[in-house]
């Protein structure tokens, strides 16, 4: 069971916003991602708690964030209901998507796992809604994403098979590179690896069966 730390910040103007605590484990259900944010300062800031089923497709997803509470899973597309910070009212959402993303690394490595890309084959469009923090608020966005490389990298545990992505924002045209190990993300924008206790857990290979 991976559990670690990542440092978070602003992608363009590398303002710290806070760290995330995290473990994750897969099960014979698919993988769950549970941590908890704080801020710059140490206040806690909120939490994330993501599953998803073997396809990657989310069984459950429980944001929170400022006072305001996320709850989602694939329905029809994807259905989430958003509470406010007085809980007297509550929004409800549904859209023609594949999954859930926002600032937490759990949704780059849950979209992998549901794209399941091959090296160097052509790029995948996914749409997706996002949370956006502080308030969680939702965003319908697409995205395309392409597998450019898988390399094995020599570890005191045996080799450890590191994934290249390459993520494009297909409304700005913006591109961006990720890296991720099993179900740990190495590096992306905002976002670094600052500690992790155990080696990331391996999925079984997509090109298997």
């Amino acid at each position: 069971m991976p559990r670690g730390r990542y440092s978070l910040h602003d992608p363009h103007d590398h303002t710290p916003l806070g760290e995330e605590h995290f473990h994750c484990a897969p099960g014979p259900s698919g993988w769950r991602y549970v941590s908890q944010t704080t801020a710059p300062s140490g206040e806690h800031r909120g939490s994330v708690d993501l599953a998803i089923d073997e396809l990657g497709r989310p069984q459950r997803l429980e944001l929170h964030a400022a006072s305001w509470q996320v709850r989602g899973a694939a329905l029809d597309g994807v259905t989430w209901v958003r509470t406010d910070p007085t809980g007297t009212h509550a929004t409800e959402g549904n859209v023609r998507a594949y999954a859930f993303t926002g600032t937490s690394p759990a949704f780059l490595v849950a979209t992998a796992r549901l794209l399941r890309l091959i090296p160097r084959s052509p790029a995948t469009r996914v749409r997706l809604v996002a949370f956006t923090e502080p308030v969680l608020a939702p965003r319908t966005v697409d995205q395309s994403w392409a597998l450019l490389r898988s390399e094995a990298h020599a570890t005191d545990n045996g080799p450890l098979m590191v994934d290249e992505y390459q993520v494009s924002a297909l409304d700005t045209g913006e591109q961006h590179t990720v890296h991720i190990a099993g179900d740990v993300v190495l590096a992306a924008p905002g976002i670094e690896l600052e500690d992790l206790e155990t080696p990331p857990s391996v999925f079984p290979d997509p090109t298997q069966g």
